[in-house]
């Protein structure tokens, strides 16, 4: 029988960091400014040096956005959580992966750890433990971490009592 996907996450960019994301975000816009100002043929000799240095610049900025953000965007994609109605399975990387899966039974507890601006944003840091002191694994940034603690709450409740 196969197993049913009750949750199913990979952590957030935006709500975890959203100054460095519009950051990323503003360097990449400056390509656009770079190319009008580089396009612009209506600066005097003197002016059209410093222009095409800013115009430089600011495709260069463009070019260091768009990797921070590719990397970021491929690094959150490459990290997953899911919950299924009988194991939690963590993946982790994207040409190799590295999964670590345990039968929901063995969850011990499931500790969430939030700032404050964290819990506005609605992204928190999950520990899952099992008999152990120290936890199995830990993902941070993930988007609303107490749905995840509920559902592994809901099912293994659901498979107490059918027990």
């Amino acid at each position: 029988m196969a197993a049913r996907v009750i949750y199913e996450a990979h952590p957030a960019m935006f709500r975890a960091h959203p100054f460095w994301f519009i950051l990323c975000l503003l360097l990449t816009a400056a390509f656009g400014i770079g190319i009008i100002i580089l396009r612009a043929d209506a600066f005097s000799a003197a002016d059209s040096k410093f222009m095409y240095e800013l115009s430089v610049l600011l495709i260069a900025a463009f070019g260091f956005g768009i990797i921070i953000l590719l990397y970021w965007y491929l690094k959150t994609r490459a990290t997953a959580l899911t919950v299924t109605d009988s194991e939690l399975m963590y993946e982790l990387g994207i040409l190799s992966k590295e999964r670590t899966s345990m039968s929901l039974k063995h969850v011990r507890s499931v500790s969430i750890v939030q700032g404050f601006v964290n819990r506005i944003l609605g992204v928190g840091t999950i520990q899952i433990y099992t008999a152990g002191d120290e936890p199995e694994f830990t993902i941070v940034d993930m988007p609303d971490p107490h749905v995840i603690r509920e559902a592994i709450t809901n099912v293994q409740e659901k498979r107490s009592d059918n027990a």
